[in-house]
């Protein structure tokens, strides 16, 4: 995995008006979850969360297109969970049952981008720091980060 810095990795940096624990539900419960991950206009059908080392996760997202309504699976494993401090876990285009795709279809290895997210109290607010490992800078992986991220913080708020 890329590290930060060079360009192969996204990081968003944002303050919350809530506590760390709230920030921390919004990652790990998939009711929760499924109330901003995405791009504008996605929305989330299934969020499994098996939220421990060695876990899966899988996610479900539709969004219109010009052809109707365009269906994205991705998997992936959690690699570490402190709560409510660090949560990491790998992700990759999947099928609904959570198996690799590269585009053709069903793929041999896994190739998994990595999630990073970090929490932390400052100034009774929470400062989370997540990097996508994997995703370059400038890339539609990026937008729809920043995106997913502006709708956290608008659930945060209401």
């Amino acid at each position: 995995m890329g590290e930060t810095g060079d360009g192969t990795s996204v990081v968003i940096e944002r303050t919350f008006d809530a506590s760390v624990e709230q920030v921390w539900a919004m990652w790990t419960v998939p009711e929760h979850f499924e109330n901003w991950y995405g791009p504008t206009g996605a929305t989330i059908r299934v969020a499994k969360m098996d939220v421990r080392v060695g876990g899966a996760r899988l996610v479900g997202m539709e969004m219109s297109a010009p052809d109707g309504l365009v269906a994205m699976w991705f998997a992936g494993e959690y690699l570490e969970v402190v709560e409510p401090e660090r949560l990491v876990y790998t992700e990759y285009v999947a099928d609904e049952r959570g198996v690799a795709l590269d585009g053709n279809g069903p793929q041999e290895t896994n190739v998994a981008t990595e999630v990073r997210v970090e929490l932390s109290t400052v100034d009774d607010r929470t400062r989370m720091v997540m990097t996508h490992v994997g995703v370059p800078v400038g890339s539609p992986g990026e937008a729809g980060w920043e995106m997913a991220i502006d709708q956290l913080a608008h659930v945060l708020a209401a």
